[in-house]
Formats: structure tokens, C-alpha cells, sequence
């Protein structure tokens, strides 16, 4: 018998206990028929200033994946999300297969979307895009490992900036102009889209007003995660107001 709210897809996601901007902005991309059901990954809201700090942020969510995983797969949702930014899982390219394989071991074969599949299928599907200017959530010191993920993978990262959060809950009051004051920053004439990680930045609407006045690609992390769970799940709606992955992909 299928389920009476999301008769077309259930939705998991797993996300820090910290965040707060992830399950509401995902709410407002779910098509009809589709409901999302969360879990939340126990981490302490380190400071971020210092390496040993942002490390064990890293740590922690390592560590809190498999409870998050397996406390959601007991409702059988179709497919996870796991809510956070690429770095966070990423230690080079042998490891990924692995760390996605034992995901959906937790999951009991639940199949699984990561933000490194995600920002890959999506920057493909746009264009096989290789020049990008990255937003991070970060201080400086968390943004050598973001730019880590994306040159590992082929992309050329033309500019990188830090949009300042002190620890996992303070980026959720990164303000929507700081935003675009960034994306004015890191924008040039060579840069194909704007990528923007963490999915504790609420950038969904900011990603979609920024490509009406950039005429280009701005992918917000919790778009493009949702994006990808939907589309390897047979789901095709094309929503507006999110800007053009979802609207045209």
C-alpha cells in the first residue's frame, strides 16, 4: 500500500542538529505527492576560527552519520539526502564509491544523494561547466578544503570566498545581501557559475534573483541536492522561483 502524503516519493534527509535552514527550504521545492521526512545528525556548535576547530566539526558529523541514517531508514523513505556540503564526507576520489557504499549499507539499500554526485550531475546538465567562483559558509580556514573538493574533480576555481560563519548555527544568520555582496565579489567575466556550499546558508531565493541580473548559473547547495534526489528518483517537475536547474532540468 503506498503512502497516502507522498504517494509519489518519500523523501529522506539527514541534516546537522544545528541546521536550520535546510528543512524549510527544501519544504518549499517539494512538488505535490512528495513529502520529506528528516533526521537530525547530533554535533556541538564548535567555533570554527582555528583548523583544530572547524576539524572537529567535521568529526562530529562523521561520527553522528550512521545513528541519522539509520533512525530515518526506519520510516522507508525512497531515497536520502545527506544534507551537508561536499568537503565534508570528501577524501579524494577512492574514498567517495566507499563512503557512498557505506552509506547505503546503513541505509539498508536505500540509495543515497551526496553533494559531491549532485554538484557533479548538475554542472554537467548545465553545460559541462569547468570555471566556477565558490561561496563557502566558512572562515578562511574552511575554504582550502572546499576548493580541495572541486579542483580534485576537474573544476577550475576561479575565485573562493568565505561568507563568514563562526560555527555551524551562526551561519544560518548569513543575511541574504551578505550574499549577494559576495557573489559581486567573486563574479567575472570568466566564470561560468557560482557555487555556493552548505546547506545551513539560506540561498535558494538569493540563488534565483542572482542569475536574472548574471545572466549565468548560481547553484545554491540545497537546491542542487534536491534537484539530484529528485531526478534519480523519476520525478520531473520543473518548479519556478528556484532558479533554472529546477526550472529547466
Amino acid at each position: 500500500m503506498s503512502f497516502s502524503l507522498g504517494f509519489r516519493l518519500k523523501m529522506g534527509l539527514i541534516l546537522p542538529s544545528t541546521n536550520t535552514s535546510m528543512q524549510p527550504e527544501t519544504e518549499a521545492l517539494r512538488p505535490y505527492g512528495v513529502t520529506n521526512h528528516t533526521s537530525r545528525m547530533l554535533i556541538k556548535d564548535r567555533l570554527m576560527e582555528q583548523q583544530p576547530g572547524f576539524q572537529n566539526v567535521i568529526k562530529d558529523i562523521r561520527l553522528s552519520t550512521e545513528a541519522a541514517i539509520e533512525s530515518l531508514a526506519t520510516c522507508k523513505p525512497d531515497r536520502i539526502i545527506v544534507g551537508v556540503s561536499p568537503e565534508s564526507y570528501w577524501d579524494g576520489f577512492g574514498s567517495h564509491e566507499k563512503t557512498v557504499g557505506s552509506f547505503e549499507s546503513m541505509s539498508k539499500g536505500i540509495p543515497i544523494t551526496t553533494s559531491p554526485d549532485a554538484y557533479k550531475a548538475a554542472l554537467n546538465v548545465l553545460g559541462n561547466i569547468k570555471r566556477i567562483a565558490v561561496l563557502t559558509p566558512y572562515l578562511p580556514v574552511g575554504d582550502n578544503t572546499v576548493s580541495r573538493f572541486f579542483t580534485e574533480n576537474g573544476y577550475d576555481v576561479v575565485a573562493i570566498k568565505g561568507l563568514g560563519g563562526a560555527s555551524p548555527e551562526r551561519i544560518s544568520h548569513i543575511t541574504e545581501q551578505q550574499i549577494f555582496s559576495a557573489i559581486k565579489d567573486v563574479d567575472t567575466q570568466s566564470v561560468e557559475a557560482i557555487v555556493q556550499v552548505g546547506t545551513n546558508v539560506t540561498m535558494a531565493r538569493a540563488a534565483m534573483i542572482a542569475e536574472k541580473w548574471l545572466n549565468k548559473p548560481v547553484i545554491s547547495n540545497n537546491v542542487v541536492l534536491y534537484w539530484h534526489a529528485l531526478r534519480e528518483s523519476g520525478i520531473q517537475d520543473n518548479l519556478s522561483n528556484f532558479g533554472s536547474l529546477l526550472e529547466r532540468h
